[in-house]
């Protein structure tokens, strides 16, 4: 088999998340329609993540954030997205690059993406997304909601 200079897998890669880059646009234009929400689960490590030191520490390689009720300042541009949340009613400012994101899931609809982030192997595909089979209680309260993205893997 030839190799594949032209690297289909990024390319496949980059423009899957630019269905999650669009889907954020909207959300910042007109806000959440309908029933619509973003389950977002990132490695909290990678480069360009911005996050509070205590945030890191509770959520050292990877944090799943919750876009539905209470969300501020979601600005997104080429490459990364920022919003403002509360984890326990503390405000904390979190600034994602879309190449940290492994998974993005709208349960209103059974939408899902999962992402090989980089230094993974650089692939990405499309799997259907199912209802989470055990939910996790929500480690904050419901303006800042973190679960593991294991809720939404298939067992």
């Amino acid at each position: 088999m030839a190799e594949d200079l032209m690297r289909y897998d990024m390319l496949a890669q980059d423009a899957l998340r630019g269905v999650v880059r669009r889907a954020l646009k909207i959300a910042r234009d007109q806000g959440l329609p309908g029933e619509h929400h973003f389950y977002i689960s990132f490695r909290s490590n990678a480069p360009g993540v911005e996050l509070s030191e205590k945030l890191r520490k509770q959520y050292p390689e990877e944090m799943t954030i919750v876009l539905q009720h209470q969300f501020w300042n979601l600005e997104v541009s080429d490459d990364r997205f920022s919003v403002d949340l509360t984890f326990n009613k503390v405000p904390e400012h979190l600034v994602i690059p879309f190449s940290a994101i492994q998974g993005f899931f709208d349960p209103s609809v059974q939408f899902g993406l999962q992402f090989q982030t980089e230094g993974a192997g650089g692939e990405a595909e499309v799997k259907p997304a199912t209802e989470p089979s055990a939910p996790e209680e929500p480690a904050t309260d419901a303006s800042g909601e973190v679960v593991s993205l294991d809720a939404f893997r298939k067992k």
